[in-house]
């Protein structure tokens, strides 16, 4: 367990337990691009929302991005800074409240910034349109906002000049734990498709999947491209990642509940891939579990499952030095991102406590759930 920082038998499992410090070097990152650029980075709350942290996260980021009314008031309460918003529509009962909250609201299209742009302007909002590139560069169809038939953004063939009267900037997002060659890629394509209409605009926000914080990423290059561009064009930049902002930061720590061998010898948890890490079975990916290894790389396979009915429960194959107990702790690699945001209590299966690891050392608890949290969310 020397690879991290916190004792994993402190608390009751399962639990989140984010480590503050790795938290930190991120932010030293982020906080140097924008210092370089003076281009400005939102955290995208769709990807962590652990609003204990946001008075940290907002000394060093220029506020949040939000993909509703839910999400800016959380923004706007929790971190402050600025808030910015994009849906794919908005609803009438909703719009006034966010536009008080916001400082961006973004719109998807030219309907709904025809229908909202009076009240959004009357409040003092800035007000964009979301364009698509129409340039994929990444294989997972789920998260691509360019591939065909998308209703995200707008197309070159459908946008309207004579419509951009009181509208300060676009946006694009089209990037899933990309490099910055696919920025560059898609900034080519936006150039090309929308360039014409920047001399209007005072801002440019290049959305969320620039995977920042990884080590191989190519910040020099980032830095280089974000440059370039403000200065070819005079406009402010917006980056908002939500993964980069807690990438390898976040940790699920979970008990051995049982030990089955059908064939496959299979150790069930009190972590569910269906309910604590749903983006296992949506992605799918393979979290690394600390101490072991892929499959026939170590003495003893074990296939990971969770509690829950669903068969397809499994959150992977992995291999062990020495035999799992009954008892024994697992802890998941990089559980800050997609993890307390989408988890559910399926099946009454109760959520994570969430906790983080102090950079004094302390282990602190900030929340646990219980019997209410399932109740609550029916009727």
């Amino acid at each position: 367990m020397k690879n991290i920082r916190f004792d994993p038998n402190t608390l009751s499992t399962p639990y989140y337990i984010v480590d503050e410090h790795l938290l930190i070097r991120n932010l030293e990152i982020l906080e140097s691009v924008m210092d370089r650029t003076g281009c400005k980075i939102l955290l995208a709350q769709k990807a962590f929302s652990m609003y204990a942290l946001y008075p940290l996260i907002g000394r060093y980021l220029s506020g949040t991005a939000a993909s509703g009314l839910f999400e800016a008031r959380l923004g706007r309460e929790e971190m402050g800074g600025e808030v910015h918003v994009f849906s794919a529509a908005y609803r009438d009962d909703e719009l006034d409240e966010i536009a008080d909250i916001s400082d961006h609201i973004i719109f998807n299209t030219f309907a709904q910034l025809e229908h909202f742009k009076d009240r959004a302007l009357s409040r003092g909002k800035r007000i964009g349109i979301r364009v698509n590139p129409e340039c994929s560069t990444q294989g997972h169809d789920i998260y691509d906002p360019c591939a065909k038939g998308s209703r995200l953004g707008v197309t070159a063939a459908n946008f309207r000049e004579d419509l951009l009267d009181g509208v300060s900037g676009l946006h694009f997002h089209t990037l899933c734990e990309q490099n910055a060659d696919a920025l560059i890629t898609t900034l080519g394509a936006f150039e090309k498709n929308f360039g014409k209409y920047l001399s209007r605009m005072e801002w440019v926000n290049f959305g969320g999947g620039h995977h920042i914080t990884r080590e191989d990423y190519d910040i020099e290059a980032l830095v280089r491209v974000i440059s370039e561009f403000k200065a070819k064009y005079g406009v402010d930049v917006y980056l908002e990642p939500g993964e980069a902002v807690a990438l390898s930061t976040g940790f699920l720590v979970s008990t051995v509940l049982d030990i089955v061998d059908n064939g496959v010898k299979i150790a069930i948890l009190d972590a569910s891939a269906a309910c604590h890490m749903p983006d296992v079975l949506e992605m799918p990916y393979r979290p690394n579990v600390i101490g072991s290894g892929f499959p026939k790389t170590k003495k003893l396979d074990y296939r990971l499952g969770g509690p829950t009915c669903l068969a397809g429960d499994i959150i992977g194959d992995y291999s062990f030095d020495t035999p799992l107990r009954i008892g024994d702790r697992l802890i998941f690699c990089d559980m800050a991102i997609y993890t307390m945001v989408k988890n559910n209590t399926f099946n009454g299966i109760n959520l994570p406590s969430i906790a983080i690891a102090r950079t004094s050392g302390a282990t602190e608890l900030v929340k646990s759930f219980g019997y209410e949290a399932f109740k609550s969310r029916l009727s």
